[in-house]
């Protein structure tokens, strides 16, 4: 079925002639890349979605949207040290766009994302049939292009729309250039044509950083394939007048291209980013010969996922790619293969003579367009290092006018240059060549390379059909092309069930990168209350890489969770020794050194905790948030110790670092907590009020404020809010309680009795609600009652004296 559709290019000759079907092998490139991938639509965010959408104050629709063109891609201001320097406003304001119109269902996001690829499929066809014509080889093109599986994590993860929608920039600039090309010296257009390809570019490279790449293709596009330059011809060609628009438009682009790297770099600060050493363990190595090794072999390895993507997975960091540290490691091998082969391929192209040996000699003779779909011409035309003009002279009523004709088809060699442009240039930023990258390989990183890979295949496989002598030998071509695609197609579909969700997605990555897929799932069994198998999977993570402070520290709150503290307490130490700077962790510890009792340890834990800078970390927002509770919990400790002074400084410190996400209403009433123990009773006021506003439903402050209202004889507005304590909560005891003693002081005995059986019905494992519950009941009178509470707040707490 598949090679009947890739034929129907050619049934479609007689209606191309007549005006229809010119958009067909778009039209059916773009469905089969929109139809491979409808399954994500019912997928939910996965990995990095989280961070770049969950989390990212960005997307709110309080934040102030220009707050987008000043922070990086997860949020964190650009200029700070922690930032990861990933400066892609437009695509952050397209995850804006879907949040402002589904908030967080995460269908829109994957319809955007699978539109954008349908319309980049058509982008790429459209371009490949400038390359080889309008034959079923620009539809092989499109198609391979359609279904490599390599695109999933791109397409099915949300965060991959920076890829995709930078290729859709970057197909869009390039054709800008291709019509700047085709029209200059002959329309006042054309400079129309290069103002889009400048706007275009930098329009990329706001979507993500490698898009500004394409004005380096665009320069290989003009000088070998339009113009047919050879190397040896370059430097001889600048000193002739008639290619002087030409080495104009290379240096315009070379102008366009170094303002926008400029622009850049000064914005993020002019300071590379920095990652942890599990990011990129080459980066880190000691080692000059591991680290020269490793990163000249992980081309070839991504290469290979190109060629044969057979093992994909959402993280290739940590011990995925081990590092390369001597010279007799086997993978060198590959290396030297690799670059070998890509040495020889771009020597033949850029200084064999350019020919279109695939013609036969008929065909030559005739100048005309084969059956396979593609021009051919005599070799002489090919040796001309002149460009053949796309407009022809026409004279009507004595004026001559220049009209458009059909361009003449690049040779094979020329394709071949621009395919390994396309593949290598937007390569060369994940290289490790001028800065490190915070990965080993990125699967996302290849969406635009693999445009110059599927050209590539597709030209070489058109070479091979050509010089086939035999029909077999020529069907044989064909219809392993075709083969190539379905199982291409077949993986990306069984790929895409990969993504449907974080369990199917981290079970997939195991054999890949056991340690950070063993990490995650455990997270996510977590969610899901699967508490022993994920305390198993947090253990085989630590099985694979035993010092990773993250899984440490999950491992230790699960235990925390489920009343294991002493254990928790083992985990967390040993997390902060991986990690000195991990301030969860400090922060857990504290609270379960402060609930034992062990409140100087905590105190100490907390300020250590306090005193840790946000500098080079991966996340500033959690760390701060981590900080403003550690400054919380110790200001609760002085609380609890009658230190009410002491607490509000620590108080008032946790507001100054408190990060904008951070919610602060059991903070604030705290504070004003801390106010009416000193009996600083507007100030306390003014806090309780702050915390309501902050969160409208905060029981606390409904409660602190209505036992201020009451001591201030505001007896109504105190009895509404105790009221509305608890319409918000029915269930929560200590709510009736709080009442109940209003009602005790207001001489409403038996209301508040009622109010005090309510409370210990609902808290009956609460000692200081049955206690008070008692309390009252024999306020009441109520002894029987008052005797049973009694017996039971006993048991509760056995040594101590009722």
């Amino acid at each position: 079925m598949l090679l009947s559709v890739l034929r129907l290019p050619l049934y479609w000759k007689g209606s191309r002639r007549e005006g229809g079907g010119e958009m067909i092998a778009e039209l059916v490139s773009s469905a089969l890349g929109l139809v491979l991938y409808l399954n994500t639509l019912s997928a939910d965010f996965c990995y990095d979605d989280s961070r770049a959408i969950k989390t990212n104050q960005d997307l709110l629709p309080e934040t102030p949207w220009t707050h987008i063109f000043y922070n990086d891609f997860w949020g964190t201001l650009l200029t700070h040290s922690g930032s990861h320097k990933s400066y892609r406003p437009l695509c952050t304001l397209s995850f804006r766009f879907n949040h402002a119109i589904g908030g967080l269902n995460p269908w829109s996001y994957h319809l955007v994302n699978v539109l954008l690829h349908a319309a980049v499929t058509g982008l790429f066809t459209s371009f490949s049939k400038i390359l080889l014509g309008d034959g079923h080889w620009t539809f092989i093109a499109g198609l391979m292009f359609a279904s490599h599986p390599i695109h999933t994590e791109a397409v099915a993860g949300v965060v991959g729309r920076a890829d995709v929608g930078a290729s859709f920039f970057f197909l869009l600039s390039l054709l800008c250039y291709v019509k700047h090309c085709s029209t200059r010296g002959y329309s006042l257009s054309t400079w129309g044509w290069f103002l889009g390809t400048g706007l275009c570019a930098g329009c990329s490279m706001l979507w993500k950083e490698q898009g500004v790449t394409v004005l380096a293709v665009s320069a290989v596009y003009d000088v070998f394939v339009f113009h047919r330059l050879k190397m040896d011809q370059i430097i001889p060609s600048i000193y002739k007048r008639k290619n002087v628009p030409l080495f104009l438009s290379v240096g315009l682009l070379t102008f366009w291209g170094t303002s926008l790297l400029g622009a850049r770099l000064y914005w993020m600060g002019n300071k590379p980013p920095s990652f942890s050493n599990s990011d990129n363990p080459a980066a880190d190595s000691d080692s000059i010969m591991a680290r020269t090794l490793t990163f000249l072999y992980l081309p070839t390895k991504n290469l290979w996922l190109l060629l044969c993507p057979d093992t994909l997975s959402f993280d290739w960091s940590m011990d995925a790619v081990p590092l390369i540290k001597t010279i007799c490691d086997w993978r060198n091998l590959h290396t030297v293969a690799f670059y070998t082969g890509l040495f020889l391929l771009s020597y033949f192209s850029l200084r064999t003579p350019s020919s279109n040996r695939e013609c036969d000699g008929k065909a030559i003779a005739n100048g005309k367009q084969n059956a396979n779909g593609h021009s051919c011409h005599p070799d002489t035309e090919y040796r001309e290092s002149e460009p053949k003009p796309s407009f022809a002279e026409k004279v009507e009523n004595g004026i001559k006018n220049h009209v458009p004709r059909r361009p003449l088809l690049p040779s094979t060699e020329n394709i071949v240059v621009l395919s390994l442009s396309l593949l290598i240039v937007p390569f060369v930023p994940a290289t490790n060549l001028f800065f490190y990258v915070g990965f080993v390989i990125a699967e996302r990183v290849l969406y635009i390379p693999s445009m110059g890979f599927c050209l590539l295949i597709t030209v070489g496989a058109r070479a091979l059909y050509v010089k086939a002598q035999k029909r077999f030998l020529k069907s044989l071509i064909f219809y392993a092309t075709g083969a190539l695609i379905v199982f291409y197609g077949l993986k990306t579909a069984i790929r895409n069930g990969d993504w449907q969700n974080e369990e199917m997605l981290y079970r997939s990555g195991i054999k890949v990168n056991p340690a950070k897929a063993w990490g995650n799932l455990g997270n996510v069994l977590k969610s899901q209350s699967k508490i022993s198998e994920a305390e198993n999977a947090y253990r085989n993570a630590l099985y694979y890489r035993s010092n990773m402070a993250d899984m440490l520290y999950n491992l230790g709150l699960l235990l925390q969770e489920n009343s294991r503290f002493k254990e928790a307490l083992h985990y967390y130490k040993l997390a902060i020794g991986s990690r000195p700077t991990l301030a969860s962790a400090y922060l857990n510890t504290g609270i379960i050194l402060m609930n034992q009792g062990k409140t100087e340890e905590a105190r100490r834990t907390f300020i250590k905790c306090s005193e840790i800078p946000d500098e080079n970390l991966k996340d500033p927002h959690t760390h701060k948030s981590s900080v403003t509770s550690c400054l919380y919990n110790l200001g609760k400790l002085y609380h609890e110790q009658g230190r009410y002074e002491e607490a509000l400084s620590v108080y008032k410190e946790a507001i100054q670092k408190m990060p904008r996400q951070f919610a602060p209403q059991s903070l604030y009433n705290m504070i004003g907590e801390a106010y009416l123990r000193l009996s600083k009773l507007p100030e306390a006021e003014h806090w309780y009020v702050e915390s309501l506003r902050s969160k409208t439903d905060h029981i606390p402050a409904h409660l602190t404020y209505g036992k201020l209202l009451a001591l201030t004889g505001r007896k109504n507005e105190a009895e509404k809010f105790f009221l509305k304590a608890i319409q918000l909560d029915p269930t929560r005891g200590n709510c009736y309680m709080h009442y109940g003693q209003f009602l005790l002081e207001e001489a409403r005995i038996m209301e508040a009795a009622e109010m005090a059986q309510k409370a210990a019905e609902l808290d009956s494992h609460e000692f200081d609600v049955v206690f008070n519950a008692a309390h009252m009941l024999r306020q009441a009178s109520l002894n029987e009652a008052a005797e049973k509470y009694y017996e039971l707040a006993a048991s509760l707490r056995p040594n101590i004296g009722l």
